[in-house]
């Protein structure tokens, strides 16, 4: 959603042509870089966790999260 609000607001820039004073064309900069960071993000971040996905399953650690029932965790009492 953030990739595309930059895009949004690169276009409405670039309609606005020469009615952008010159002091604030620097906004063109902050979208283009606010895009290419959304596209980074959307293209490594699966990368990453289907890496720390296959990690945990080589050394045969689970990823998900399982709660304890309490015959696991609960001390024995003489």
């Amino acid at each position: 959603m953030g990739t595309l609000a930059w895009t949004v607001a690169l276009v409405v820039l670039i309609a606005m042509g020469d009615g952008i004073p010159e002091s604030e064309r620097w906004w063109i900069g902050v979208c283009l870089t606010g895009i290419a960071l959304g596209v980074f993000g959307f293209l490594y971040i699966p990368r990453l966790l289907r890496k720390r996905s296959d990690a945990g399953d080589e050394t045969g650690e689970e990823t998900t999260d399982t709660a304890a029932t309490s015959t696991d965790t609960a001390p024995e009492r003489p």
